[in-house]
């Protein structure tokens, strides 16, 4: 799916679940902002996190600025199904949050109270 500056691919055999990802990404980093987001296995996202974060393992997210106009974010859905629980959500809200995560880190933002709070701002806003 490409348009709105976001281009989805999915490399699983699994269905996406359905959220607004270009309104998502357009209020959070603008109609301008070139966006990739690439649905992946644990294996590939493991080989993505292991090659430039040095981290040997899978994780649900993850977000690379490319320009400031430009990123990537990708994710491995098992493991958002996974982890939904321990953070209280199921798996559709786990995924708009983490999404919203990603896109704030693309925005330039590091994990801290400020992040949080434009977090919730997010989530309420799209739920």
């Amino acid at each position: 799916m490409d348009s709105d500056n976001i281009t989805i691919k999915n490399s699983t055999k699994g269905k996406l679940p359905r959220l607004p990802f270009v309104y998502i990404k357009n209020k959070v980093l603008g109609d301008d902002y070139e966006l990739g987001v690439s649905f992946v296995s644990p294996r590939r996202q493991r080989v993505i996190n292991n090659k430039y974060r040095g981290i040997d393992k899978t994780t649900n997210i993850l977000s690379f600025p490319i320009t400031s106009a430009s990123g990537d974010i990708s994710f491995d859905l098992a493991k958002v199904k996974k982890d939904a629980p321990l953070f209280n959500m199921n798996y559709s809200e786990f995924l708009k949050y983490l999404f919203i995560h990603g896109l704030l880190h693309l925005k330039g933002m590091d994990h801290s109270a400020i992040m949080e709070r434009q977090e919730k701002k997010f989530l309420k806003l799209f739920s």
